[in-house]
């Protein structure tokens, strides 16, 4: 017989289709044993190769692993986004992914945020989990919808961008400058102050790139990239490092020691993205145009820039012209 019952009340499917194809699964109704036998029968039929696809059961940390080598390697900063999604499948419990629930995630993620971990810091994981179920699905890879589609990030208190003061940078500079184990520092910061770009961007300059009065910068997050001018001194300052030091180390935690020596106290999480943030405060302040702005720092989204609006000399300053307390206003 296909379809009999067993002692525990579930219900066994041991069906032949074609000689030599032979299925067996236990249900909990007899319905579904019944709508398995059908369907194994048809595709038999249809298909004399054709198999049951077994459950997936791998658990989030190998979908983790199986998203990197599918997709997350080619990303700019794909190694880190790998071990971020490791350890958030380890705070989640690591659970076979199929049964992850939005709930169980937010449940996880509001002890995390308890536990003083950002708001930021949990929606970017949000969205990283959320990429790796949209891609494998994409992919092919699962065969089940996004399990946190309907997860919305946590609303957040937007904070002040944080920039340096013309006497600030003076300050930050020297004490750059002073620190002789990393000759190629202050140059590099020079380079950020200077373009807008990202510390990493500017770290991995070539003398290739530095050449007529611009730098090229080509690691860039958006995989574009972006030439920026430069004045002469910076350019010559440049390949004569290049000459006498070779290519610039990895010193990023080097200037986030420098910066704590200093007078400068940033908000918690900031070091050398204040640099970014200077350039283009600065530019704005001084009548930079925005979209020229948006092109500089290479923003895929003109609202990613606009966080610099408020900054520009005339931004919004009909509201001191026309508010109700002002004779002009009447």
């Amino acid at each position: 017989m296909a379809i009999e019952q067993l002692s525990d009340g579930r219900w066994k499917v041991d069906v032949e289709p074609i000689k030599g194809r032979r299925f067996r699964k236990t249900f909990k109704t007899k319905g579904e044993a019944q709508r398995f036998e059908a369907t194994c029968r048809a595709n038999c039929i249809e298909s004399p190769a054709w198999t049951p696809k077994p459950k997936d059961r791998r658990r989030l940390s190998e979908l983790c692993i199986r998203y990197h080598e599918l997709h997350g390697h080619a990303l700019a900063d794909g190694a880190a986004i790998l071990r971020t999604l490791q350890n958030l499948a380890k705070d989640l419990g690591d659970p076979i992914a199929v049964k992850l629930t939005g709930n169980a995630f937010c449940e996880t993620r509001n002890a995390l945020l308890k536990a003083g971990i950002q708001g930021k810091t949990l929606n970017n994981r949000l969205g990283y989990l959320k990429a790796l179920f949209n891609e494998l699905h994409r992919l092919g890879d699962i065969d089940y919808p996004n399990p946190l589609a309907k997860v919305r990030p946590l609303r957040l208190q937007e904070r002040p961008i944080s920039f340096l003061s013309t006497c600030q940078i003076a300050e930050l500079l020297d004490a750059l400058d002073e620190r002789t184990t990393s000759p190629g520092i202050g140059l590099i910061a020079r380079v950020c102050l200077s373009t807008g770009a990202r510390w990493g961007e500017a770290q991995a300059l070539t003398p290739e790139r530095v050449r007529n009065g611009m730098v090229t910068f080509a690691n860039t997050k958006s995989k574009r990239t972006r030439s920026i001018p430069i004045d002469s001194a910076l350019e010559k300052a440049l390949h004569v490092y290049f000459k006498r030091h070779g290519l610039f180390t990895n010193c990023m935690l080097t200037f986030s020691r420098v910066l704590e020596k200093t007078s400068i106290k940033l908000p918690a999480g900031q070091a050398t993205h204040v640099l970014r943030h200077t350039f283009a405060s600065h530019f704005v302040m001084r009548g930079g145009n925005i979209l020229t702005l948006q092109k500089i720092l290479g923003h895929t989204s003109l609202a990613m820039t606009m966080r610099y609006a408020h900054l520009s000399p005339d931004h919004l300053q009909d509201a001191l012209r026309l508010n109700p307390l002002t004779d002009e206003g009447h």
